[in-house]
């Protein structure tokens, strides 16, 4: 089943077009990255996907309905939930109360929305930071933080914007895990990442933009040989310490 369809989606700034004729798709029970350098167009993608920016041109069908036009919470309603490049957590409440805020779209009551919270974020690793200051969270932690409140939506497309940025190694390594999880229990994934290593471990299709143009569509390991994605994004010392 198709979940998310992306038809020649266009977004202009001025005389500036971020994005240009973009078509992909997602599919039910799929990880699907999507990839280029910096400015290539990936967060706008998001934004437009979401509803934080409006389609100039184009369509978006998300279940096989039209989405363009609707607003952030419609949307989220709808089964489709995002993270930020640039963690939003409110800083100056719990962590509980960050996941709450999320568990609310689905819960009517404060009770259940806690129970639901609590159940998230032992999912993700911090129920035991539950009653601390999201703001005092250093940054892996509040990658999580931004996650669980996604997951706390209940959501069957996620998206994810580089929720592996900045990470150590061994964090790396334990995002990939709960992703895989989190993929395990029905929930298909659009990951933008420039983080290659947790990419490459995740996704079973790529679509490379830049300039907002889709350059290259496939298999990661057909993908990061294209000449195009290795020119324009990855370089040729990708290819040599790949192998």
């Amino acid at each position: 089943m198709m979940l998310l369809q992306v038809e020649k989606l266009e977004k202009h700034f001025g005389g500036l077009c971020a994005v240009a004729e973009l078509s992909f798709f997602l599919e039910e029970a799929q990880i699907l990255g999507l990839i280029g350098p910096n400015g290539a167009g990936k967060t706008t993608v998001f934004h437009c996907l979401t509803g934080f920016l409006p389609i100039d041109k184009g369509e978006v069908k998300f279940k096989g309905r039209s989405i363009k036009g609707l607003r952030p919470h419609q949307i989220c309603r709808m089964g489709m939930a995002r993270t930020f490049q640039i963690v939003r957590p409110f800083l100056n409440v719990s962590v509980l109360d960050n996941v709450m805020v999320g568990a609310m779209l689905r819960e009517k009551s404060l009770a259940a929305a806690r129970r639901l919270a609590h159940s998230t974020l032992e999912f993700v690793g911090l129920e035991g930071l539950s009653q601390e200051r999201a703001g005092s969270l250093p940054l892996a932690l509040r990658k999580r933080l931004e996650l669980a409140r996604a997951l706390a939506t209940r959501p069957e497309v996620l998206l994810l914007d580089e929720v592996m940025g900045g990470l150590n190694p061994t964090d790396v390594d334990e995002m990939v895990r709960l992703l895989r999880e989190i993929h395990q229990k029905g929930v298909s994934i659009l990951l933008i990442e420039h983080v290659m290593r947790g990419l490459m471990a995740l996704a079973q299709r790529v679509v490379v933009i830049n300039y907002g143009r889709k350059i290259a569509e496939g298999v990661p390991g057909e993908v990061v040989r294209d000449p195009q994605v290795v020119e324009a994004y990855l370089g040729r010392e990708f290819l040599d310490a790949a192998g």
